[in-house]
């Protein structure tokens, strides 16, 4: 049976983006009619779909409003197209405002549009601490017909933090295989300048306080210093200031490369050894499958999510947050032993395709609609 569905987004990079955006592609290519609403196409949106449709929520500058309604806009364009489109679900990607805005459209057209909320990580671990939203999140959690949570940590903070009496699934995120493997590509490492001898470690983040990437750079400094190396940082952001002075302060301008953001991420894990991620808040950590995909080791800290992807000791190894030496020390155990980092890179891949796989995920939410609607496929 196919079903009519609007996925509404973040349009921009960022992992709860990503996962919306590639859901919606993969149940489109299963079927179904997807329409995105959000303030712009997401970036991810770079093919043409004869079943995927995009709806822009513009807003109007009245002069009354001292600040445009986004929310208000986002809101009556789900009713609308949810009425023109006779729409069967709503996918509402973080609590506020989508899931808020969805169950206000909902109150517009009926109680036959069902919602689906997924949690992605900041509309709980950094907007559910701001006691002037928090009751507003568990509203829009408690008012969705079904919850889920990027990872078991983030469905376990959100019970504690907000007391929602709400059933919260549990649904990992996913990559698409087919564009996150491994290609061999030398030319590359030769245009970064990469020398054949030397090992690569890789950083790919939007450089958020959170995501502690002068650890990163600290954890490098001490790893630079007992085999030669190289370090992508992939990405930009607030924090890139301070992290463009540490490097010059540590001496690592030859050593560090500041690549901005990209979109062709596989080629760059391909020509990596090991991928860190050393942030404080984590509800799942999108960036670690997109290089286990790829056959890269991860480092990353024990916090959040994480070590729900990382298996200490067989695809990566886990570190205490802020823990620099240890990170280090666990960086050089992959790039000095060859055996190792491609057991583990192995181990890696095959969580993937064992945990995370892509078609088992889609397989998950279209059930969870299926369930909605009354129906079995």
């Amino acid at each position: 049976m196919k079903l009519k569905i609007g996925i509404v987004c973040y349009p921009s990079v960022g992992g709860s983006g990503v996962v919306a955006t590639e859901l919606g592609k993969m149940l489109a290519e299963r079927g179904h009619d997807i329409h995105f609403i959000s303030s712009s196409i997401p970036f991810r949106l770079n093919k043409v779909y004869p079943n995927i449709y995009y709806h822009e929520v513009t807003v109007n500058p009245y002069s009354v409003f001292q600040y445009p309604p986004y929310d208000l806009a986002l809101a009556s364009k789900i009713a609308e197209v949810a009425k023109r489109e006779e729409l069967d679900i709503i996918h509402a990607h973080y609590a506020v405002p989508h899931a808020l805005c969805a169950f206000l459209a909902k109150q517009m057209v009926g109680d036959h549009l069902k919602i689906v909320t997924t949690l992605h990580g900041t509309d709980i671990t950094v907007l559910g601490y701001d006691p002037s939203l928090s009751d507003l999140i568990k509203f829009g959690i408690e008012q969705s017909d079904v919850v889920t949570a990027v990872s078991n940590a983030l469905a376990v903070q959100t019970y504690e933090l907000l007391d929602v009496q709400k059933p919260i699934q549990t649904v990992y995120n996913f990559v698409d295989e087919r564009i996150y493997s491994r290609r061999r590509n030398d030319e590359l490492r030769r245009q970064y300048g990469i020398a054949p001898h030397e090992k690569v470690v890789i950083h790919v983040s939007n450089f958020r306080k959170v995501k502690r990437v002068c650890d990163v750079v600290r954890t490098f400094a001490l790893v630079v210093k007992q085999v030669p190396a190289k370090l992508l940082l992939v990405g930009d952001g607030p924090e890139m200031t301070v992290v463009c002075r540490l490097v010059k302060e540590l001496n690592l301008c030859d050593h560090v490369r500041f690549l901005g953001k990209q979109e062709n991420l596989a080629e760059l894990y391909s020509i990596s050894d090991v991928k860190l991620l050393l942030s404080e808040k984590e509800s799942f950590g999108l960036v670690l499958l997109e290089a286990m995909a790829c056959r890269v080791p991860c480092v990353g800290t024990a916090i959040g999510g994480i070590p729900e992807v990382i298996e200490d000791g067989k695809n990566g190894f886990l570190c205490a947050l802020g823990d620099i030496n240890d990170a280090a020390r666990q960086t050089l155990r992959l790039l000095t032993d060859e055996t190792l980092r491609e057991t583990m890179g192995k181990n890696a891949y095959e969580t993937v395709y064992e945990k995370f796989y892509s078609e088992r995920i889609v397989a998950q939410y279209e059930h969870i609609y299926f369930q909605l609607k009354g129906e079995e496929r």
